[in-house]
């Protein structure tokens, strides 16, 4: 039962939250973004698309192959006049080549099924020494076992089968690099870095959240039944948790220079 990111009933689930600071200090120490023109490539609901417009850069695209997330992503960034949304593929985006300063391909890979034409075509569209910043999460990432923190560990504790799941479409990390290198990019490196999900008030916030599946496309291959009997081990586990939860996940974040 994968996620249906076309289905309007899924339109909110990837929107309306704050990008964590962080995250912008992590781009910032490693990209300019400053008057640089940028693609969202898998913008979603236009959380990160939002961001880098506020970050100082001149014109961001956001391009996604949901209709239903671009009218989400549109409303998101309304306040944005420095924004676009398109609708597109993102393996065949038929945009003109060498527009963009940076592509921004933010928890997209682990979706897609060619990862070197991906890549290819992140680098047709960026500009001579242009960047791509690629984020998502290996196996290893995943995996990590779950706490107050990392929430997501106590999904496959509860459910060991998902492993399997995420082992077959989690990238690997040394993977990546060759792939990238193999398609026009060079200096590419990577690092380590855990990201606010999202702050709740309350364990009821975090169930509710859990069982509307917010933003968890894992959570998609679970049924009703079964997630609630996830949501009940993990207010369990938290149960003596006092004041807010602050969920992070750690991510692989590859950073790499079209070739000049």
């Amino acid at each position: 039962m994968s996620v249906d990111f076309h289905s309007k009933e899924n339109r909110f689930t990837y929107t309306g939250r704050d990008v964590d600071p962080f995250w912008e200090n992590m781009l910032l120490n490693n990209a300019m973004i400053k008057n640089k023109t940028i693609l969202d490539l898998g913008c979603g609901g236009g959380i990160y698309t939002k961001a880098l417009s506020q970050m100082g850069a001149k014109k961001v695209v956001g391009l996604d192959f949901s209709k239903e997330m671009l009218q989400t992503a549109r409303r998101y960034c309304k306040d944005e006049h420095n924004t676009e949304f398109i609708f597109g593929d993102a393996l065949a985006t038929g945009l003109d080549s060498e527009q963009f300063d940076l592509i921004l391909n933010r928890a997209v890979i682990h979706h897609m099924k060619d990862l070197s034409l991906l890549f290819k075509e992140m680098n047709r569209l960026l500009t001579p020494n242009g960047m791509a910043v690629v984020q998502d999460r290996t196996l290893e990432d995943c995996l990590l076992p779950g706490d107050k923190n990392h929430i997501r560990g106590y999904f496959f504790e509860v459910y060991p089968t998902l492993v399997s799941f995420e082992r077959n479409r989690r990238p690997l990390l040394d993977d990546i690099k060759e792939l990238l290198q193999g398609s026009g990019f060079e200096h590419v490196r990577s690092t380590l870095f855990w990201e606010i999900r999202k702050q709740y008030s309350s364990l009821s916030c975090l169930e509710k959240d859990l069982l509307a599946r917010t933003g968890r496309s894992i959570l998609h291959e679970l049924n009703d039944k079964e997630i609630k009997t996830l949501t009940c081990f993990i207010m369990d586990q938290l149960k003596n948790q006092d004041g807010a939860i602050l969920e992070k996940d750690r991510w692989t974040v590859w950073f790499a220079n079209k070739v000049g």
